[in-house]
């Protein structure tokens, strides 16, 4: 029922034999360049430490909390390096962007502050004994501004430009290049580079809302909602870069409203 409407398949790839090195890699395992930049930028961010907290851990390399924006640095070079390094598989997925996406970027922004602020996962899931899965999704919330003295300022304002290109421009493309063009895909058919775009199943649909429960323990809610949100999205558009914009407009409004409001444990 998902799939009544057939849509374009996604050009296939130079025949990996044609290929060499770097290109030819990617040819014969497709799945390297939708997972490497997803795992490379979790695997980094497992180093980023958390605000302190009495009785609990610092991170398993006790990292100061300071030094947040410099992990977070490190971590998104690490990320983008992942990014060129993958880049011709995404060649498949050719450039285009309708407004819906913008439109459904806007409303995601509402659905997931609404729900978030509503901290239905301390009423509902703490008292059924899931808070520590509830903890381990608490975000570093790192405020460049608390304490900086006015001479740092300048370094405050650069961090921020450096979190808003994580936050925009990167994260937006790994997550929806390995959930939608290949978690979903890969769910419904083991061939799953052959599957069009926008072809969902009920195991794929049952992915697509697994990811979001798996890595965002602390926003389970809201997180389900929005990427349910993206997923109409996908069927409706058939087309991966609506979703990483779609991703990417929410993600700027998330972070402006950051910004303005002082709500830093939203990022």
């Amino acid at each position: 029922m998902f799939d009544s409407i057939e849509p374009k398949a996604v050009p296939a790839a130079p025949a990996s034999g044609q290929l060499r090195g770097r290109e030819g890699l990617l040819a014969r395992h497709r799945w390297l360049a939708f997972l490497v930049p997803l795992a490379v930028y979790m695997l980094a961010g497992s180093l980023e430490p958390k605000p302190p907290q009495p009785e609990a851990p610092a991170g398993w390399l006790a990292i100061p909390y300071h030094y947040y924006p410099v992990v977070y640095t490190f971590k998104l070079s690490l990320t983008l390096g992942a990014i060129l390094w993958v880049l011709p598989g995404y060649r498949g997925f050719s450039f285009r962007v309708r407004p819906l996406a913008v439109l459904v970027g806007a409303v995601g922004v509402v659905v997931w502050v609404g729900l978030c602020e509503l901290k239905l996962e301390e009423r509902w899931l703490v008292p059924l004994g899931l808070g520590r899965l509830v903890d381990l999704g608490t975000r570093s919330g790192y405020n460049p501004f608390a304490g900086v003295t006015p001479k740092d300022v300048h370094w405050a304002w650069t961090f921020l430009a450096v979190r808003f290109f994580g936050l925009v421009l990167v994260v937006p493309v790994i997550e929806e290049f390995f959930l939608r063009g290949f978690l979903m895909r890969f769910f419904v058919r083991g061939d799953w580079w052959e599957v069009p775009f926008g072809t969902v199943s009920a195991a794929a649909l049952l992915a697509g809302l697994a990811y979001p429960i798996l890595s965002h323990p602390g926003e389970v809610f809201a997180a389900v909602a929005w990427f349910s949100l993206i997923t109409l999205l996908m069927i409706r558009t058939r087309n991966l870069w609506d979703c990483v914009v779609a991703h990417a407009v929410t993600n700027l409004l998330l972070g402006l409203y950051v910004v303005h409001s002082g709500q830093w444990h939203l990022v």
